[in-house]
């Protein structure tokens, strides 16, 4: 190696170490002057669990001094809330959960997120409660299952609340009778430490104040704290989307439209792409719900029964069976959340109607005579130009054709065929003459 490419070389190489320092240093280095501030806005999914999750670990990497969880959800599904409140209470990095900004709440499972963190804060015009166990949809648990879930969440709540000092009775109370209250009722009854107007204001009534870790005490120090703020990646932002039970179904159900269409019309491609890329998509996002594969199984079904209508005369019978299993598939697809049916009912009547519309296009093309080719040829009539005996000259479709027939056949008669092999034509006499 000559001395100009050392000298080439060389800085470049320096240039490339300084780089990957620059660039990949502020993970691994102290940042005790900084606070981390997420923002959880929304609905509570396994997609807004994860990037809860990886926010505080990274915030942990980076040895932040504080994180700041600005929350505004309406609730949301319980496992995705005990994975955060998880992330919480075993960060090594003090968390403060702000229910901000003016008008936002924190219910339902935001109540336990909020009496998990390290300090609990209200900003003035918000509110917090109403934590009773729902499906997502709604609807109300009923029964055995409903004394069950509402102990659990009950005793979960408490547990969490006496752990941090908070008024457990009150989030008891929220659980079983959903109870809700104000920023200032809130701080009264000690279910969360103090109110405060906008993030400024929040890091001057912070400063001094002594947190628990699970490592031991430490005392905050946030005055003139360089706020940063940890934005969700394209994953992260494309699992918050696809973990919604709705974006699932019609996933799922354009996924199965799109690889039936591809299968009944080999080499169209682009309906099977389509399909293929959405039905992994929704294959993706069953892992974080909770899928009963039951429904999953009677959708798989409706789409066997809708193929077989092509190929078999069910008169019907395989498309309305494929229709049943469909609307029952989709009613069980998920077993503690529920899709919408403001958005089933039509889905399940366009997509049935689709498939039933081209079943039936596809068995009318199955039965129709052929109009091209040679098999288009058979049960056609043609003029016959040059004496057939046993073989001679007929013009039909426009063309002159080679035929043959067991007769003997005379120019001018007329001539139906019976079979095509290769370029000849096997034909019998008509019993009509030109006119």
């Amino acid at each position: 190696m000559g001395k100009k490419t050392i000298i080439w070389i060389g800085p470049f190489a320096l240039a490339l170490i300084l780089f990957q320092f620059l660039y990949w240093a502020p993970s691994g280095l102290s940042s005790e002057g900084e606070v981390m501030i997420i923002d959880l806005v929304g609905a509570i999914s396994p997609g807004s669990a994860a990037f809860l999750k990886k926010g505080i670990e990274e915030a942990e990497e980076r040895d932040v001094h504080l994180v700041i969880i600005r929350l505004d959800t309406p609730g949301g599904l319980g496992s995705s809330m005990r994975t955060m409140v998880k992330s919480i209470l075993n960060s090594s990095v003090p968390v403060v959960v702000y229910v901000a900004p003016k008008g936002a709440g924190a219910a339902s499972a935001g109540v336990m997120i909020t009496v998990a963190g390290h300090v609990a804060a209200m900003a003035p015009g918000t509110n917090i409660g109403a934590a009773s166990p729902v499906s997502i949809g709604g609807g109300e648990i009923q029964g055995t299952m409903s004394t069950k879930v509402m102990n659990d969440m009950a005793s979960y709540g408490r547990g969490i609340a006496k752990d941090k000092g908070r008024n457990a009775e009150w989030v008891e109370k929220a659980i079983r009778e959903a109870v809700s209250i104000t920023a200032r009722e809130a701080v009264k009854m000690k279910v969360v430490d103090l109110v405060a107007e906008d993030l400024e204001e929040l890091l001057e009534v912070l400063d001094g104040r002594e947190v628990a870790l699970k490592d031991g005490k430490k005392i905050l120090k946030t005055k003139g704290l360089t706020q940063s703020f940890f934005k969700p990646g394209f994953r992260d932002g494309i699992l918050k989307m696809i973990s919604d039970p709705n974006i699932s179904f019609i996933l799922l159900i354009i996924g199965a439209a799109g690889l039936y269409f591809e299968f009944s019309n080999p080499g169209a491609i682009f309906p099977g792409v389509i399909g293929a890329i959405s039905l992994i998509m929704a294959f993706y996002s069953f892992q974080a719900l909770p899928v009963n594969y039951a429904g999953l199984i009677l959708i798989a079904l409706a789409i066997i029964f809708f193929i077989a209508e092509v190929k078999v005369t069910s008169y019907g019978v395989l498309s309305m069976g494929g229709v049943v299993s469909l609307a029952l598939g989709s009613l069980m697809l998920f077993e503690d959340v529920k899709v919408s049916l403001k958005l089933m009912a039509p889905t399940i009547v366009l997509i049935s109607a689709f498939f039933i519309i081209v079943s039936s296009l596809a068995f009318r093309a199955h039965k129709t005579k052929p109009k091209s080719g040679m098999e288009g040829m058979i049960g056609s009539a043609g003029l016959v130009k040059e004496t057939i005996d046993p073989e001679g000259l007929i013009f039909i479709h426009g063309e002159y054709w080679r035929a043959v027939s067991g007769e003997k056949i005379e120019p001018g008669e007329r001539v139906q065929v019976e079979n095509a092999e290769g370029l000849v034509l096997t034909v019998k006499r008509a019993n009509d003459k030109e006119s």
